[in-house]
């Protein structure tokens, strides 16, 4: 049988994490070959993506399947794709600084800033007016295209995206789910001695919103893997664990923790958060987990990420972009562990498969406002994703979620109508930003905003 064909359209193409991995997937994927046309605005980066992506195309042992071209114009890329993947970043770090910055001089601490929060709607406000130019295009040139997005704000960008253009095929991506069904192996292997292969013998119900999913029953073969976890907990409660298995990890890397807050939450609630830590304590009120970032560390195992990490990181990336083209470097083809290929592979006719997946809810979770991207394991097939019944969470988790949803939901309408005085009203009710005063939310609002109004201008005001 023929390899299927695909045209894939790159936006964001310039990507120096996202696209790569994605190119490693595609390499060593099996029964499709085809085209990806990397768009970006900037187009040197966009370039040199070309290059890299046709250098580990070359590297397959079946030889170059895929051929990967920098396109300068976004209807050029978007023409007649089969498929589009998101990945930008909206804004510099520059204005990232600011996200997670002006709120940490009012006692507002972010291990993140890219979700919910200060940081999280400054960064939405940015995105929506990209990704309604995204949809529009999508519109014009491939209505049919399945949209990958893996962008923050995963569930305002997803949203925004079918707001604009309802009859989109979108859904959105996250990994961070992933990582507790490898805590969990870890606990199995802790407690009973079982040694798990692979996450994907982690059986997990899902349900929730994007970086505050909850996990309401875990499974390995006939194990209930929530009597593993309470007595996994009990254990390591207090000193953290990382499922890397390297002690006190999170004390040398911000990005790592100790789950100390899964532990927490699980104790409370019955059920498990399925994000990490850095992302979950952002939902929840400043004084539980985000009192002070000396706390975070000492008590919850884990750290704040500085922009100076990301600014270094950014410079430890262009480096390597210059050693890959230079060849003083070689692409590792080894698998991401990301699913965006195996799920256009399902799309397309190659198999299918459940994962957890961000789309809106028509049902999937019950109680919650029809429409509202929310994150649920999902059946892909051909043409198809097929959102599952997610089980009820307890009543005191759906209402730290709701106030969210709601939150989410009142934000992408005032975005489309443009209004900086609605963003501002759902902005002072996010449970962090309401630990201030009414008066002091509005300083730190105002300064944020004028601190990325060259991002905000030509659509906000």
């Amino acid at each position: 049988m023929a390899d299927k064909y695909l045209k894939i359209a790159y936006i964001g193409g310039g990507s120096r994490a996202w696209a790569r991995k994605l190119m490693c997937d595609l390499a060593v994927a099996d029964d499709i070959c085809g085209e990806v046309r990397l768009y970006d605005i900037d187009k040197a980066a966009a370039k040199d993506n070309e290059a890299i992506g046709n250098k580990i195309a070359d590297m397959a042992a079946e030889g170059k399947k895929w051929n990967y071209l920098a396109v300068d114009e976004i209807d050029k890329a978007l023409k007649g794709c089969d498929a589009v993947v998101i990945s930008v970043m909206p804004g510099t770090l520059d204005e990232m600084e600011s996200d997670v910055n002006v709120p940490y001089e009012y006692g507002i601490y972010q291990p993140v800033g890219d979700t919910v929060g200060a940081g999280g709607y400054l960064r939405a406000m940015r995105c929506v007016p990209m990704f309604r130019f995204f949809a529009a295009k999508i519109r014009e040139n491939c209505p049919s295209a399945w949209v990958i997005n893996y962008t923050n704000p995963m569930t305002l960008c997803t949203r925004t995206l079918y707001e604009e253009f309802p009859k989109i095929k979108a859904f959105g991506c996250c990994h961070e789910v992933f990582g507790t069904q490898e805590l969990l192996a870890a606990a199995l292997k802790d407690v009973c001695g079982i040694v798990v292969a692979s996450r994907d013998e982690i059986k997990v119900d899902v349900c929730g919103i994007n970086h505050f999913t909850w996990i309401t029953k875990a499974s390995y073969k006939d194990i209930d893997l929530f009597e593993v976890f309470k007595t996994f907990g009990d254990k390591y409660a207090e000193e953290g664990f990382c499922a890397n298995g390297k002690k006190d990890a999170w004390l040398n890397n911000v990005f790592d923790c100790g789950n100390c807050i899964k532990f927490e939450l699980f104790r409370r609630y019955g059920v498990l958060p399925a994000a990490g830590d850095r992302h979950l304590s952002e939902f929840m009120p400043q004084s539980w987990f985000l009192e002070s970032p000396e706390k975070a560390l000492d008590k919850w195992k884990f750290a704040l990420t500085p922009i100076s990490w990301r600014r270094q990181d950014l410079k430890d990336r262009l480096q390597e972009t210059k050693d890959i083209l230079s060849g003083k470097k070689q692409v590792n083809l080894g698998k991401s562990g990301e699913e965006g290929v195996k799920q256009l592979k399902a799309l397309f006719g190659m198999g299918s498969f459940v994962t957890n997946i961000n789309l809106p809810n028509y049902g999937q979770m019950k109680g919650y406002p029809t429409g509202a991207v929310v994150e649920t394991n999902g059946l892909f097939g051909l043409d198809g994703i097929t959102p599952m019944l997610a089980k009820p969470l307890p009543k005191e988790v759906d209402s730290l979620i709701l106030r969210h949803v709601y939150n989410q939901e009142a934000f992408i309408k005032a975005a489309f109508q443009k209004s900086v005085d609605k963003v501002f009203a759902v902005y002072v009710n996010d449970p962090q930003v309401s630990s201030l005063s009414f008066s002091s939310a509005r300083e730190m609002f105002d300064k944020m905003v004028c601190n990325t109004e060259k991002y905000l201008k030509d659509y906000w005001f």
